[in-house]
């Protein structure tokens, strides 16, 4: 394969209140089974690529776990593998990553070290399935510094969180703005890049000597006139785990058939490490509706629209609706539950109402004990 991979951990972890403090935002639960990374991974591997590094600031240890069992995306050969980076110490000092340019700069010699000519960067966060070898094709046909993938976003809520991008009439970036408050257009950038490896490796050199550290705002945005940077659009389905509403949401798209059916059911798979967890027991008294049950839950309750993981544990008489559920938690009889996120290894004793809203998703964190 022509590619060598990057994928870059979501870092303002605190968009996620909490639910990702002790979790790399790639690492977050998604659908019953699935890691956040399990998407950029699979997309990768499908595309033939052999060596992906993936670049963590925080809370890499669950990261680091899930990503043990490298064959399931059928790395771990001689040639190639995933290979996680943490900030490095040196001299008694942690390195923080100051920025995206400077979280792959202080790994540069892990692109310096690879043959391929291109490098494609993904975020850790991004769920879609996409055939990245198609992409590459375009980039080579247009003969491209740097590919972006892009999507057209009539919400001008959401495109402000993006992004923004203005085309010449070949699809070349002739104004590329971060996250502005007003969108010119509608087209959004989805962070997913395919760039030549020498010039990546040019470019960080360069902005950082200069004291700049943002891939967004000092390569793409800053150099998108001296460079020939070209919008690839993708037209199927895409979300970013950000923050907590796109979070819930996510896990609540799952819930229709046709994202299923898109990134789950339809051929190239995306692969996850699997728990070998015993079935889900729905007892005489349960009732589930347009819900995705883990593995090893037991139900004697109701549960409707909701995404339940690994060995979570509903009691009788209680209702669980429009919620998410993490591995190892406990809601006891008679309970409410309603658009909440209950984390993993959580005790709700019997009686307990934990309601939300959509817009205002209750957030029940890891190990509490209501």
């Amino acid at each position: 394969m022509k590619m060598i991979g990057l994928i870059l951990d979501e870092t303002k972890v605190e968009r996620l209140d909490g639910l990702s403090k002790d979790r790399a935002v790639s690492s977050m639960p998604i659908a019953g089974c699935y890691r956040a990374i399990d998407f950029a991974i699979s997309n990768m591997a499908n595309a033939g690529v052999k060596t992906v590094g993936v670049i963590s600031q925080y809370s890499s240890t669950s990261l680091v776990s899930h990503l043990t069992t490298e064959k399931i995306w059928n790395f771990g050969t001689k040639t190639g593998g995933i290979f996680v980076f943490t900030p490095a110490m040196k001299n008694g000092n942690m390195m923080w990553q100051r920025g995206t340019a400077d979280a792959m700069y202080q790994n540069i010699e892990f692109l310096k070290r690879s043959q391929e000519p291109y490098v494609i960067i993904a975020a850790g966060s991004g769920i879609m399935k996409i055939d990245y070898k198609k992409m590459l094709k375009y980039h080579e046909d247009k003969k491209a510094d740097i590919t972006i993938l892009a999507k057209h976003i009539p919400d001008e809520a959401q495109c402000s969180l993006l992004g923004n991008m203005e085309l010449d009439e070949n699809d070349r970036v002739v104004e590329f703005e971060e996250k502005p408050l007003e969108p010119k257009t509608d087209i959004a950038s989805l962070g997913v890049y395919i760039i030549n490896r020498p010039l990546l490796i040019s470019l960080l050199e360069e902005v950082i000597k200069d004291g700049r550290y943002d891939f967004v705002s000092d390569v793409i945005a800053r150099y998108r006139k001296r460079l020939n940077i070209y919008a690839y659009f993708h037209e199927g389905y895409w979300s970013n785990i950000g923050g907590i509403k796109k979070y819930f949401d996510t896990n609540m798209d799952f819930l229709k058939r046709s994202v299923r059916e898109e990134l789950i059911i339809s051929e190239p798979y995306i692969s996850t490490k699997i728990k070998d967890d015993a079935p889900t027991k729905l007892n005489k008294d349960a009732k589930v509706s347009n819900s995705i049950l883990g593995g090893g839950n037991i139900i004697n309750g109701e549960v409707s629209n909701s995404v339940l993981f690994n060995k979570a544990y509903v009691g009788d008489d209680t209702k669980v609706d429009h919620t998410i559920i993490m591995n190892d938690t406990f809601i006891g009889n008679y309970c409410e539950i309603e658009y909440a996120i209950i984390d993993k290894n959580v005790v709700i004793s019997d009686g307990k109402k934990v309601i939300g809203t959509p817009e205002n998703i209750k957030i029940i964190h890891k190990g509490e004990k209501i």
